[in-house]
């Protein structure tokens, strides 16, 4: 346990290490929630006919904007790998004596540290629209919790298909053609009750739907989770657990 820890972070320090030097991505990201929040919100917001209750619009999707943010820059995550097999990383990883676990999960927690910063960016442009959130410590830490699993689990998954798929054009592919399902078949920017009955079908088999809840229950005052905190974080963890295993077994088919 203590080896699968400490390879772990290691893997995590490396790739912190890329971001620190290269925080250009991280800034480009910001511009897409800013733009959800100060334009489609703002326009959305004046819509009737969008019902959340005692929420207010832009709120209601502030939850859901972090939630898009921590999927888009996880879901591309696995052409970096595809990057690093092209520059024989990945083959210097796979003859190290490193656990195969340790390797993927020490990048799913890097990932963690991008959805951290689009934490702290939603965060500072909805105190900023004098959105009401909530801000005490255990709602903060809960939120944090989420984006590190939501991160992981996304960027898990995009390991997967870079595995899969084994090209960067296809992965490219791939990558456009799941982001906006996934976030338009969830609950982020309109509710459930909203959708016909076979969308609402698939939202609830959506991830996603998952983070948007539990993010909505923890940071907006009177946001409620609709299956409770505990059920969203458990479901969350398992499909994280269960891509996690998968994305070990097909790891060193990246190089074959």
């Amino acid at each position: 346990m203590l080896r699968f820890l400490r390879e772990s972070t290691a893997i995590a320090q490396v790739e912190l290490l890329k971001l620190v030097r290269d925080p250009t991505e991280m800034f480009s990201r910001a511009v897409q929630p800013v733009l959800w929040l100060t334009v489609f919100g703002q326009v959305l917001a004046h819509v009737h006919g969008i019902y959340t209750g005692e929420i207010g619009y832009l709120a209601f999707i502030t939850p859901g904007i972090l939630a898009q943010s921590v999927l888009f820059s996880a879901i591309f995550y696995g052409i970096a790998v595809i990057w690093e097999r092209d520059l024989g990383v990945v083959h210097k990883l796979l003859v190290s004596p490193a656990l195969r676990n340790s390797l993927v999960f020490g990048k799913a927690i890097s990932a963690g540290f991008r959805g951290l910063v689009q934490a702290v960016v939603i965060y500072g442009i909805a105190l900023a629209m004098h959105i009401t959130l909530r801000l005490e410590p255990q709602a903060i830490l809960g939120v944090l919790a989420a984006v590190l699993l939501g991160s992981g689990l996304f960027s898990t998954f995009s390991l997967i298909i870079a595995c899969i798929v084994k090209t960067r054009e296809r992965f490219m592919g791939i990558g456009q053609v799941l982001t906006m399902p996934l976030f338009f078949a969830s609950s982020a920017i309109y509710p459930l009750e909203l959708m016909p009955g076979w969308l609402r079908i698939v939202a609830r088999l959506n991830p996603l739907t998952y983070l948007v809840d539990v993010l909505r229950g923890l940071m907006i005052v009177g946001g409620v989770s609709m299956h409770g905190l505990g059920v969203d974080f458990a479901i969350l963890l398992a499909i994280f657990v269960v891509f996690l295993l998968v994305a070990v077994r097909l790891y060193p088919t990246l190089v074959e």
